[in-house]
């Protein structure tokens, strides 16, 4: 008989607490819906906060932020709220008249115009009728993409651009989806690691872990993908960053280049199916924790 391994459930304690409390992170003011955040009259409303009996109380749960006078709570699992710069990865739901659709995880799906993005090879001219036929043969349902946000609307929808030739069609990869407040806001959020792959950390939440090409495709303007199959090292490293990540989303640790690298070294010593285990999840990234603390002091 092959043998079968068998996991019972035990009572553990919650590493990012402890964690937290050694990182100084102790005076975090966590708030849930109807607590009060204060009864000064001269504090402005937030998002995330509502007047009530001349009290300013939580209308969401997350952690309380204070600018000058304005007091909002950021929740700790929300939806996207797209930003004006923000890189984004998506999915294309929908080919319309002169747009397409794109879920982005937000409330409402965003929209990326046809005069919005790169035609292939760069050409820059207007529109026509032709390109207009030919927007399946460009980017068709399923497809994802990366691109940035190029406007945000009244109801909060989104209208995103790829006029970048960095931006525009991913290839093969893996797509992982965390939660928007994980990510860090960095000044890029493509980063080629010396681990042999890449990713894309969309503000969105989601995140694209692929192969580092061996030349970049400039002249392609976003639509040209590598359907070269790729090499067993190189999925073993994108299998391993995949699992990396998933181990610092359950400790709730923020998504950059480097806690995603010093975890991705820290858990070398493992097989990949066993980074999953609660226990090497809390091991890794304890020392992930750690490493980031003496980077920092």
């Amino acid at each position: 008989m092959a043998a079968m391994e068998v996991r019972l459930p035990v009572a553990r304690k919650r590493v990012a607490q402890s964690l937290a409390l050694a990182a100084g992170e102790s005076n975090k003011h966590l708030v849930a819906p109807g607590d009060i955040i204060t009864t000064d009259t001269g504090y402005m409303r937030g998002h995330g906060t509502y007047m009530g009996e001349e009290k300013l109380i939580a209308s969401v749960a997350g952690v309380v932020e204070r600018v000058n006078k304005l007091i909002c709570v950021k929740a700790l699992k929300t939806r996207y709220n797209g930003e004006v710069g923000d890189i984004v990865v998506g999915r294309i739901t929908e080919v319309q008249q002169k747009r397409w659709k794109v879920e982005t995880n937000s409330r409402l799906d965003s929209v990326l115009l046809l005069s919005s993005m790169n035609l292939p090879g760069g050409e820059l001219r207007r529109r026509s009728a032709e390109d207009e036929l030919a927007m399946r043969d460009y980017l068709k349902e399923g497809d994802l993409i990366s691109a940035e946000v190029q406007a945000v609307f009244s109801d909060g929808a989104v209208s995103l651009h790829t006029r970048s030739l960095k931006y525009g069609k991913l290839g093969q990869g893996v797509l992982v989806q965390v939660s928007p407040s994980l990510i860090k806001r960095q000044k890029t959020h493509f980063h080629d690691l010396p681990c042999g792959a890449s990713v894309i950390l969309g503000n969105n939440g989601f995140i694209w872990i692929y192969p580092t090409p061996e030349q970049k495709e400039e002249e392609a303007g976003g639509f040209v993908t590598n359907l070269e199959p790729v090499s067993l090292p190189d999925r073993e490293v994108i299998s391993l960053l995949r699992n990396c990540i998933m181990a610092l989303v359950s400790q709730k640790l923020i998504l950059y280049d480097t806690s995603i690298l010093y975890c991705y070294e820290a858990s070398l010593s493992h097989q990949i199916k066993d980074i999953l285990k609660p226990e090497v999840m809390e091991e890794i990234v304890l020392e992930t924790r750690q490493r980031l603390l003496e980077l920092e002091g």
